[in-house]
């Protein structure tokens, strides 16, 4: 299995050659631009900050469902994806490393993010507890992993992942809290939230801006995995009953 994840990740680190697939990260500093903007003019400076971790967290969204849904739709117009699910090697072994490798790298986002705050605001955005924010950035790496893993199987039975990558992206800019702080959204919106991982990591990171120490957060770090792997496990196991049923009815290609 380990031999497997290495090799799925060394061979999407070569696909990275493709620009296609580092859209995200040509995105971060347009969206970085245009949250700093709206809290410019709305005198809000003090929310600058924010627009930082609003655009890394887009772009870490972003990239790990853009190739979650590439594995399967780049090997399924090849005429590749019967084979490479009739292969030993376990199909979500092989996109938890490709997506691990993307989601690592989609972290440059924040040195994008907080490149142009400064260059174009002069905003400096200064963290109060650097080693919360290291170990904030790392689960979250891994409950993304977990997550767009869980994806592919949904991409699977999907005639078109690009249907669903774009169905699945503003909605969860809302639900993470990148784009507006979760306690700001309506009650009966704010419970779904506590199900999205990326709003425990979003609030943790906000937290580790301020002065005080930030509460809890062994806990919220610990949600923020187990939400992950949550999404895992359920993950591995319906790409398991997915790929029982195409092979079964033998629509891998359109199932």
């Amino acid at each position: 299995m380990i031999r497997i994840f290495c090799t799925a990740v060394w061979f999407q680190a070569l696909m990275l050659r493709r620009l296609a697939d580092l859209t995200a990260l040509v995105n971060a500093p347009m969206f970085t631009l245009a949250l700093l903007a709206i809290m410019t003019n709305a005198g809000r400076l003090d929310l600058a900050p924010y627009a930082v971790i609003g655009s890394t967290v887009i772009a870490v969204w972003s990239m790990a469902m853009l190739v979650s849904g590439d594995i399967i739709d780049s090997e399924r117009e090849n005429g590749t994806l019967e084979a490479l699910i009739g292969t030993p090697a376990p199909l979500a072994v092989v996109v938890l490393g490709r997506t691990a490798t993307v989601t690592a790298i989609s972290m440059l986002s924040l040195l994008e993010s907080l490149f142009v705050a400064q260059l174009a605001f002069g905003v400096v955005v200064d963290v109060k507890h650097i080693g919360v924010l290291v170990a904030t950035l790392a689960a979250t790496v891994v409950a993304m992993t977990g997550t767009a893993t869980a994806m592919a199987g949904v991409f699977v039975l999907a005639r078109s992942a690009r249907t669903f990558q774009n169905s699945l992206s503003y909605p969860f800019y809302l639900l993470s809290g990148a784009v507006v702080p979760a306690p700001l959204l309506p009650l009966w919106l704010q419970p779904v939230t506590k199900v999205v991982f990326l709003s425990w990591s979003t609030d943790l990171i906000r937290d580790c801006l301020k002065e005080s120490p930030v509460p809890d957060a062994a806990g919220r770090l610990a949600m923020v995995l187990l939400l992950g792997l949550v999404g895992y496990v359920g993950g591995v196991w319906m790409l398991a009953r997915i790929l029982h049923r195409v092979r079964t009815t033998g629509q891998v290609s359109y199932a």
